[in-house]
């Protein structure tokens, strides 16, 4: 039976949001491949949850809808995800899963072979991907939206602009999700089995040094449903907070700005929206002062509603807005939060 694989997100002790999104993505590859008049009858889809101390986030990855076999590696080498650590632990779990691969001698046609390996479009993702396809000796496929065949999918380009359509011609398949595009998987009542790989010696390559989180009681700006953005036309970053952090505490939404914003030091960098941002696909999505540069709407166009707030009419931002209001946002933004 064919085999896909899922690399997973995860803070040791909880999967990140991205991964079970990508698990439904890996699910619909595998219906794709499923659906050849030449290719297996079904699939298996596994699961790598690599970690220090990471067995919670094994146990949720097996009650996902689809999962198979959820495989944890757990280890010092996986107390950070360092990308080198990793991919050489991916590598061992995919030559076990296919033994053509650890051969050398990978068949297209295999039907009981790893047709796929997935994993979100985030930085993790974006680090393995490259480094993972080149072990495996074929291209990486990244940020796809759509499946469109065992082989075939969507993905943006030109911030988000045009869309293109790939193939691959590769025996297995080393691809990134971009999770907005895909819902969260559902929970099963069928728990898959967890089985334990040795984890790999910590890399010589790289070491994790240190890093710095901003901590907020705010949603999570990648999976939050409700979004208050804001722009340049804000004016300073007292105005940015005393605008928009009262509208957002009444919506229980989360912050986002444009790039704009965040270069003149409005708001934070891990608040930027965009392309070079974060790309978010909230159920409302309110750009407040934001001209609509092509940039931050690739990073934001997927919204399921969209309002724009702006005082030129002519602005792009309400091209893509599903409801728009030419105004002072000074004015009306006050206002609008006293009313709710």
């Amino acid at each position: 039976m064919m085999k896909l694989l899922v690399i997973a997100e995860h803070n040791q002790t909880a999967l990140a949001p991205s991964t079970l999104n990508t698990i439904t993505a890996a699910l619909r590859l595998g219906e794709a491949q499923s659906s050849q008049p030449s290719g297996s009858q079904g699939f298996e889809l596994h699961v790598l949850v690599a970690g220090d101390q990471a067995q919670e986030a094994a146990n949720q990855a097996a009650q996902c809808q689809g999962v198979q076999k959820v495989w944890l590696a757990d280890g010092p080498a996986h107390e950070q995800p360092l990308a080198e650590a990793l991919a050489a632990q991916a590598l061992e779990l995919i030559q076990t899963l296919d033994p053509a691969l650890a051969a050398g001698d990978p068949q297209t046609n295999n039907p009981d072979g790893l047709r796929a390996v997935v994993m979100p479009s985030s930085t993790m993702g974006k680090n393995l991907a490259p480094r993972l396809a080149a072990m495996l000796n074929v291209a990486a496929i990244s940020d796809i939206t759509k499946v469109l065949g065992h082989d075939t999918f969507e993905r943006p380009i030109y911030a988000g602009n045009v869309i293109a359509t790939v193939q691959s011609i590769d025996p297995v398949l080393v691809t990134t999700v971009r999770t907005t595009a895909f819902e969260v998987v559902a929970t099963s009542s069928n728990v898959a089995p967890i089985s334990t790989l040795s984890a790999v010696e910590p890399s010589s390559q790289s070491r994790f040094v240190s890093q710095e989180l901003s901590k907020s009681e705010r949603p999570e700006l990648g999976s939050a449903k409700v979004v208050v953005s804001g722009g340049r036309a804000l004016g300073s970053a007292e105005q940015y907070q005393t605008v928009l952090t009262p509208l957002a505490d009444k919506l229980g939404a989360a912050l986002g700005a444009s790039r704009a914003a965040v270069d003149a030091g409005y708001a934070p960098n891990d608040y930027q929206v965009g392309q070079t941002g974060k790309v978010v696909a909230p159920n409302l999505y309110i750009a407040i002062g934001m001209s609509g540069a092509i940039q931050h709407l690739a990073g934001m166009k997927d919204s399921k509603v969209i309002v724009a707030i702006n005082k030129d009419p002519d602005a792009p931002i309400f091209q893509v807005a599903d409801y728009g209001l030419v105004a002072d946002l000074f004015e009306v933004v006050p206002e609008f939060t006293a009313k709710i």
